[in-house]
């Protein structure tokens, strides 16, 4: 019986030589074939990231699409997401695939379908790929790259070359090299480590060589994975500020000049002050169900519509495509801004935060505590169980029938179930439980004036509905 395949909220992921085989990635090769053909699509990008067989994956699926007379533009060795969707854009290109699994422990790998716009493939067109995917890949014999490029459908393309002209043009990098101060950068072994290299080259480098193993750790830019990068940053006084990327460069997380971590809640809200309230800017805030609602406040303050999205980025990236959005965001670090992409990039979201910086000369707390200023302080944290399937589902069944009262001391005044179930405590407290659409997890959020108050409140959840 052929392995099922489904696109989660960010892609197809799998267990790499488990269910992520050369023979699947065929089938929705083939399946995104179909789905081009079908449109009159001709013209795809492809790219891949640091992970294992990254380019033995990303040839075979321009095999697939070559069989079917597609024209394949691949990328010329690892690159981000952000630079195939930028890649598609420029190049005038109908779709980009991205083999990656982004923040995934290193043995998985995925596949990611871009949009002709730069950004996700809207969910229902993602739906309509799934309906293409054959139980086995019905192409017997792939013709090879030399066919492929002999019938000029297949091309090599420095997408990383692109990306970095881009972001010159769009960018004063002598400014943020001489202001922002010195920069201590994460890769995580992820797909960001080139550019920063060439864009910032001063900073100080962690975990930016080719290494798909990432000594097992999974790069997702959250503070638990970046103790190093902290440390680094206390025990250096000339640092002022950290910068991390997931696998695929499109996450962010940030550091301020004390080594303290600033989540993706405080650089939205920090890129909203910086583009609206200096930089005149205006348009929609968008943001996902388990963002702080300190963005809605600040959005209200400022005079700007905003919406809130199920969890995903193609949610927002949807919304971005036929309306004026100013800011948009995820709380897994995805960002996105009014004149790049309507597309989450790490890269660029680090450089802009910089940019505000040098342009102000504030520091990474002087901006935090600017926000503060006009919102309210606030911490946010986030729990990841790792629990069994009938644990999981007992758990979201009592979600379900509202069966929780209390966590703890914690009264549960309302209930919110956009995407998941946001628990409220008042005084904005809140807490969040919500199965990944990416990982076997349960993922358990709080929000809370302090970050002392976020543990206990994570911890009186965790007790339970565990229990």
């Amino acid at each position: 019986m052929a392995t099922p395949i489904k696109f989660g909220t960010d892609g197809w992921r799998a267990i790499i030589a488990d269910d992520y085989t050369v023979d699947n990635v065929k089938r929705v090769a083939e399946a995104t074939a179909h789905f081009m053909k079908k449109h009159k699509m001709k013209k795809a990008v492809i790219g891949h990231d640091c992970r294992f067989g990254g380019k033995l994956f990303a040839s075979v699926t321009a095999q697939v699409l070559g069989h079917f007379g597609i024209k394949c533009h691949v990328a010329e060795g690892f690159v981000s997401t952000p630079m195939v969707s930028l890649g598609v854009v420029k190049l005038k290109a109908n779709l980009g695939i991205v083999i990656t699994a982004s923040h995934n422990p290193p043995s998985y790998n995925g596949y990611k379908l871009k949009a002709a716009y730069g950004g996700p493939m809207i969910p229902s067109d993602i739906a309509e790929v799934e309906t293409f995917i054959p139980d086995q890949c019905t192409v017997a014999n792939l013709p090879s790259i030399n066919d492929l490029v002999d019938r000029k459908l297949f091309t090599s393309v420095d997408l990383e070359g692109m990306y970095l002209k881009h972001a010159r043009k769009n960018f004063d990098l002598k400014l943020i090299k001489s202001a922002a101060g010195k920069i201590a950068y994460d890769a995580m072994y992820g797909a960001g480590q080139n550019a920063i290299r060439k864009l910032l080259p001063k900073c100080v480098f962690l975990h930016c060589d080719n290494n798909p193993g990432m000594h097992g750790q999974a790069p997702e830019p959250i503070h638990r994975n970046l103790l190093l990068l902290s440390e680094t940053i206390k025990k250096n006084p000339k640092i002022t500020a950290g910068l991390a990327n997931d696998g695929d460069a499109d996450r962010i997380g940030m550091y301020d000049e004390d080594g303290n971590f600033v989540d993706s809640h405080h650089l939205l809200l920090i890129l909203l002050l910086y583009l609206h309230k200096y930089k005149g800017m205006t348009g929609k805030v968008v943001f996902t169900f388990s963002v702080t609602d300190k963005l809605k406040k600040m959005a209200e303050k400022f005079g700007l519509p905003y919406e809130i999205t199920k969890v995903g980025f193609k949610y927002i990236a949807e919304i971005m495509t036929t309306q004026d959005v100013l800011v948009g965001g995820e709380e897994s670090g995805g960002l996105a801004v009014k004149g790049h992409i309507p597309e989450r990039d790490g890269v660029w979201m680090g450089l802009l935060v910089f940019e505000f910086m040098a342009r102000t000369g504030k520091t990474m707390k002087g901006l935090v505590q600017e926000v503060y200023d006009e919102v309210g302080a606030f911490a946010f944290d986030r729990d990841d169980l790792h629990i069994t399937e009938s644990q999981k589902l007992s758990v979201v069944d009592h979600c379900k029938r509202r069966a929780y009262t209390a966590f703890g001391s914690y009264k549960i005044q309302g209930v919110e179930d956009l995407d998941g179930w946001k628990f409220l405590m008042g005084d904005e407290k809140w807490v969040m439980i919500r199965a990944s659409g990416t990982e076997p997890v349960l993922r358990v959020y709080a929000q809370s004036p302090s970050l002392a108050e976020c543990r206990a409140m994570l911890d009186a959840t965790k007790a339970t509905i565990l229990k």
